[in-house]
C-alpha cells in the first residue's frame, strides 16, 4: 500500500490519456480502413454486386482494431484508483495505450488501403482474391502486436 501524501495530484491523468489514446488511435484506424474499403466495394459494386459480401472483410478486419483499442482502454480505466495509483502505474498505462492505439491506427491505415485496391482488383481478376486476404491478415497482426504489448505492459504494477 503507498503512502496517499507521496502520489502526485497529477497522477491519474497520465492513465486516462493511456486509456483515451488506446480507444481514440484504434478508432481512427478502423474508420479510416472502413471508409477506405468501402469507397473501394461501393465503386467495384456498381460493376459486380455479386461480390459485395465477399468485398465485406476488409470492413470487418478494420472494425476489430477498434476492439484491440477497447479492450485495452477499459483495462486501464479500471486500474486507475485514487488511492492505490502510482506514477510509475500511469506512465506504464500511459505507454500501453500509446502502443495499442498507434499499432491500430497504422494497421488501419494498411487494411484500408490493401482493401480498397484489393476488392477492385479481385472485381477484375478473382484470383487476386486469396492474395488479397493474405495481405489484409498481415495488417491486422500489427494492430494485434500492439495489443500483445499493451496487455503485458499493463500487468506491471509498481
Amino acid at each position: 500500500m503507498t503512502d496517499t501524501n507521496a502520489i502526485p495530484m497529477y497522477t491519474p491523468f497520465f492513465g486516462v490519456m493511456g486509456a483515451t489514446a488506446a480507444m481514440v488511435f484504434s478508432a481512427l484506424g478502423a474508420a479510416y480502413g472502413t471508409a477506405k474499403s468501402g469507397t473501394g466495394i461501393a465503386a467495384m459494386s456498381v460493376m459486380r454486386p455479386e461480390l459485395i459480401m465477399k468485398s465485406i472483410i476488409p470492413v470487418v478486419m478494420a472494425g476489430i482494431i477498434a476492439i484491440y483499442g477497447l479492450v485495452v482502454a477499459v483495462l486501464i480505466a479500471n486500474r486507475i484508483k485514487p488511492t492505490e495509483y502510482t506514477l510509475f502505474m500511469s506512465f506504464v498505462d500511459l505507454g500501453a495505450g500509446l502502443s495499442v492505439g498507434l499499432s491500430g491506427l497504422a494497421a488501419g491505415f494498411a487494411i484500408g488501403i490493401v482493401g480498397d485496391a484489393g476488392v477492385r482488383g479481385t472485381a477484375q481478376q478473382p484470383r487476386l482474391f486469396v492474395g488479397m486476404i493474405l495481405i489484409l491478415i498481415f495488417a491486422e497482426v500489427l494492430g494485434l502486436y500492439g495489443l500483445i504489448v499493451a496487455l503485458i505492459m499493463s500487468t506491471k504494477s509498481g
